[in-house]
């Protein structure tokens, strides 16, 4: 659910108001462009995983299986990673990678936006030694907004490296934003809905999932424990992205 609202909210055409109603219709409109998988395809665009035992926070963890009240066969996962396309005239061709597990290297939520690199190189061998720009919207815990891009590196000769502007709400303004169930309540005590998950949005995301889920549930269940605590997830979740000759940004 907290995935597909920032896919949403990211992906969504501007709303012709700032209320609940038309942004609300236009974060549904996503839901409803994006492109159905089908069944022979869907081990090839999600990944699941189950957290073993690791390190993290400079402690020895157990693994999923070993934590109290799980059964030590459970089959339930703790990560899950998938490739989204969303069918309409902007985003036409353009994947979507979404990803959410438990016990990974860090807690962490963040959109990042990679844009296409230029097809010619027009400072030579530098330039393909940088990566593409992106830009970094961070949600929890360090609120704020980093854009990467190269810049030339002083001297007589053309050596870009990559770095980085970088806002913070906390050392900008001395102090974080609200905590997200704070901001909720306090809608929910003003009557304003535009935060909240309306049933036809409920509805499409469900229709959109269902068929992974039925899948996994009918596909034998991938070796568990399938990653260590402390990593970031599944080798599987690796080759999700490497198809398409990427990788996953690490915070």
């Amino acid at each position: 659910n907290h995935l597909f609202q920032l896919l949403m909210l990211v992906a969504m055409e501007p709303p012709s108001a700032f209320d609940a109603a038309a942004v609300r219709d236009e974060k549904v409109k996503v839901l409803r462009a994006l492109r159905p998988m089908s069944r022979d395809r869907i081990p090839e665009l999600t990944a699941r995983g189950q957290y073993g035992r690791g390190t993290l926070g400079g402690g020895l963890l157990p693994a999923y299986r070993e934590e109290p009240d799980v059964h030590p066969d459970s089959r339930t996962e703790t990560y899950a990673a998938m490739r989204v396309e969303v069918e309409n005239w902007r985003w036409q061709g353009v994947p979507f990678y979404v990803r959410t597990g438990k016990r990974l290297t860090r807690r962490v939520t963040e959109i990042a936006v990679r844009f296409k690199g230029i097809p010619v190189a027009l400072f030579g061998r530098s330039q393909a030694e940088t990566a593409p720009n992106e830009l970094v919207l961070r949600i929890q815990p360090d609120e704020g907004i980093t854009l990467r891009f190269a810049a030339k590196q002083p001297g007589a000769h053309m050596v870009l490296r990559d770095v980085n502007m970088d806002f913070r709400y906390g050392a900008t303004w001395g102090r974080t934003s609200a905590d997200a169930y704070e901001r909720l309540i306090l809608d929910a005590l003003l009557g304003d809905a535009t935060l909240f998950a309306r049933d036809d949005e409920v509805d499409e995301a469900w229709r959109y999932v269902t068929p992974s889920l039925e899948a996994w549930a009918e596909m034998p269940a991938p070796s568990f424990p399938n990653y260590a605590t402390g990593t970031w997830g599944p080798a599987s979740a690796e080759a999700l992205v490497e198809r398409d000759g990427r990788r996953w940004r690490r915070p």
